[in-house]
């Protein structure tokens, strides 16, 4: 299990590498992800895409996804590809974009076609840091773009 998002964060289920998943036919929300240092930081890993699902068996995983392409090429290889997933008890697909959007705000993944701001301040909440020491933004997005 992994924590995704802001304070608390989400119970993820993962990473597990991609290549070798075979997703279960329930709604979730997922986190695609990598690991932009793997010799020097193994345990660390960066949301390239966050996305959700009516039904996970039907999002034409590993490889078959519309963005999966750009998750390849962010990674350098289909292996170096992982998946988290958060089943959201009681979550409707409204809830589930919800938590997209706000995974988007945090991790400002590159490989999604929309990207959200942080529409609270860290005053209000506290800070937006993932309380999982293993996930972070891609290092390669420039900040503020």
């Amino acid at each position: 299990m992994i924590r995704l998002g802001s304070l608390a964060g989400y119970p993820f289920e993962g990473p597990r590498l991609l290549a070798g998943w075979t997703p279960p036919a329930t709604a979730a929300v997922y986190a695609i992800a990598y690991k932009p240092d793997p010799e020097a930081k193994p345990d660390k890993y960066a949301v390239i895409y966050v996305g959700h699902s009516d039904d996970l068996a039907k999002e034409r995983f590993p490889f078959q996804h519309p963005r999966a392409h750009c998750w390849i090429k962010r990674a350098g290889s289909k292996f170096r590809v992982y998946i988290c997933t958060y089943e959201a008890p009681g979550g409707n697909r409204s809830h589930r974009e919800q938590i997209v959007r706000e995974l988007a705000a945090i991790y400002q993944p590159r490989c999604n076609d929309q990207q959200f701001d942080q529409a609270w301040k860290d005053e209000w909440i506290g800070g937006t840091t993932a309380s999982s020491p293993g996930l972070a933004k891609d290092p390669a997005r420039p900040e503020g773009t």
